[in-house]
C-alpha cells in the first residue's frame, strides 16, 4: 500500500492542508518515516528538514519527496542575484532584463569592511550612490519574513546600518522586529529600490465587492504580489493564479532624507509605509490581505496627472498575471544553467511562494519597445511559503491549492497504487493552475 509521510511540527496548518488533499487518495498517512520495504510506495511531503532526501535519490521509481534537494539558485537571494546575472550575460534579451530590480551581492562582517568593497566589487554602486539622490534596499541573503530590510541613500547611512548590526550582535536583547545579527548573516544583497510602486487603497472596496469608501477619501497604498508556483519533477512549472495582494500598514510617502541625517540612526527610517511583509504585520489580522482580483475596478492612486485616479481593470490584472508567470518560468531557466545550485528531480515537486512588486510608469516601454504601464519586479522566491499568515477568510484558496498541488505533482506518480481508471492516464490541469514552463531535464532521470 502507497504511504504518505506527513510531518509539518511548526506549520499545523500546512500539516492539515496536506492531509486534506491527500483524503481522496488510498494511502496511509503516517508521522514518523517508514522504511522503504514497508510500502509499495512511499511519499515525502514534509519540512524540507524532515525528508529523507537519500531516500528520494536512491529510489527514483517508489519514493516521491515535495522538495528538491538543491534549489539554492532560486531561494538563497544572493544566489539568485547571482544566477541571474549570469543569464542575462548570456540572454540579453531575457523578460528578466526589465524584471528584476538591479541588485549588488556581498559578503560582509563587519562595516570597515565596505571601505574596501567601494573600490572593488561595489565600486560601480558607490558611484551611482555618490551621483545621485536614489534610495536603496538592503536584505539578508538568508534571512526571510521582512527580516534585516533597510533603506538607505549614501555611503555613510549603509556604514550605520552595519555599525547597527554589529551592536546587535554584541547585545542580543537590544535586537527589534527587524533586527538581525550580522555575525549570524554575512550574505546581504543590495538592490535598487523602485521609486514608482503601483499604489490602490485596500479599503475602497470592501470584502463583500461593494463600494465602501469615496474617491475623495482615498489614500494610496504599497502592495507585493505574491503568488503561489509549483514545480513538479524535471521540470514543469506550473503559476496558482489566485495571487494575493498584500498591503502596507499605512499610506506610502517616497523615502526623504532625514534633516538630522549626521545624527539618527538609519535604523529609525520609519519603514511602515514601504514594507508589506504580513510577518511585520501580524496585529493587522487580515485587513491588508486580499486577492488580487479583488481589486479590479479601483483607483489608481499613482503615476502622473493624466492617469492617476483611472481604474485597475481586469485586464491589467491578466496582464500582470501572464507577466509573473513569463518572469518566473524564465527565472527557473536561468536556474537550470546553473546546475551546482539548482538540481530538479523527477521524484519531487515543490511549492514556492514568490514575490513580486508592480512599478508604474505611465510612458513606460519594455526592453522591445513596446508599451508596459505596469512592470512586475520580482523580489524573492520562499520556500516553505507561510501560508497561514494568508488569513481564516481565504482559507478556501489553499484548500484549492493544496488540492491542486495532489492533482497534478502527487496522482501521477500513485496512479497504479490508487486505482486510477485508464481515461485519468492523461493528467488535467486544475481550473487554477497555469502551466508556464514544460521542459525535460538531462533527459527523463534528470540529474
Amino acid at each position: 500500500m502507497a504511504t504518505a509521510f506527513v510531518s509539518w511540527p511548526s506549520a499545523p496548518l500546512t500539516e492539515s492542508l496536506v492531509k486534506g488533499a491527500l483524503s481522496n487518495l488510498s494511502v496511509s498517512i503516517v508521522t514518523s518515516l517508514p522504511g522503504i520495504h514497508e510500502c509499495s510506495k512511499l511519499l515525502q511531503w514534509s519540512t524540507y528538514d524532515a525528508i529523507d532526501h537519500d531516500l528520494t535519490h536512491r529510489n527514483p521509481d517508489s519514493v516521491l519527496s515535495s522538495s528538491y534537494t538543491i534549489r539554492k539558485a532560486l531561494i538563497r537571494k544572493h544566489y539568485l542575484a547571482r544566477c541571474i546575472h549570469s543569464y542575462l550575460t548570456k540572454h540579453l534579451d531575457s523578460v528578466l532584463k526589465d524584471a528584476v530590480p538591479r541588485t549588488w551581492d556581498l559578503e560582509i562582517s563587519y562595516a570597515d569592511e565596505l571601505d574596501e568593497m567601494w573600490s572593488d566589487q561595489l565600486w560601480d554602486l558607490g558611484n551611482e550612490i555618490d551621483g545621485s539622490s536614489q534610495w536603496w534596499i538592503l536584505k539578508p541573503g538568508m534571512a526571510d519574513r521582512g527580516m534585516g530590510i533597510r533603506l538607505f541613500n549614501s555611503k555613510d547611512s549603509l556604514y550605520q546600518i552595519f555599525e547597527e548590526f554589529e551592536e546587535y550582535s554584541e547585545d542580543e536583547d537590544q535586537i527589534d522586529d527587524t533586527s538581525v545579527m550580522i555575525s549570524q548573516l554575512r550574505h546581504f544583497v543590495i538592490q535598487e529600490y523602485i521609486p514608482s510602486p503601483i499604489l490602490l487603497d485596500p479599503n475602497e472596496m470592501s470584502l463583500s465587492g461593494s463600494v465602501s469608501n469615496p474617491p475623495e477619501n482615498l489614500q494610496g497604498h504599497k502592495f507585493h504580489l505574491r503568488a503561489y508556483f509549483v514545480a513538479s519533477g524535471a521540470l514543469q512549472l506550473f503559476m496558482y493564479d489566485r495571487v494575493l495582494a498584500l498591503f502596507a500598514a499605512v499610506p506610502y510617502v517616497s523615502p526623504t532624507k532625514r534633516e538630522d541625517v549626521n545624527d539618527a540612526a538609519p535604523g529609525n527610517i520609519d519603514l511602515t509605509p514601504h514594507l508589506t511583509n504580513t510577518s511585520l504585520q501580524i496585529d493587522r489580522g487580515e485587513e491588508g490581505v486580499h486577492l488580487l482580483d479583488e481589486l479590479s475596478g479601483c483607483h489608481i492612486l499613482s503615476g502622473d496627472d493624466t492617469t492617476r485616479g483611472t481604474l485597475f481593470t481586469p485586464e491589467d490584472i491578466e496582464n500582470l498575471k501572464v507577466q509573473m508567470g513569463s518572469v518566473l518560468a524564465e527565472t527557473f531557466k536561468a536556474a537550470l544553467e546553473m546546475p551546482i545550485h539548482f538540481q530538479p528531480l523527477p521524484n519531487a515537486f515543490e511549492l514556492y511562494g514568490v514575490d513580486f512588486l508592480v512599478s508604474h510608469d505611465p510612458t513606460g516601454l519594455d526592453s522591445l519597445g513596446n508599451s508596459r504601464i505596469f512592470q512586475v519586479k520580482l523580489l524573492e522566491i520562499n520556500s516553505e511559503p507561510a501560508i497561514e499568515l494568508t488569513g481564516r477568510r481565504l482559507h478556501r484558496i489553499l484548500e484549492d491549492l493544496f488540492v491542486a498541488i495532489e492533482q497534478v505533482a502527487v496522482l501521477p506518480f500513485f496512479r497504479h497504487e490508487v486505482g486510477c481508471v485508464p481515461s485519468m492516464e492523461v493528467p488535467v490541469v486544475p481550473r487554477h493552475l497555469r502551466m508556464c514552463l514544460d521542459t525535460k531535464v538531462r533527459g527523463s532521470g534528470g540529474w
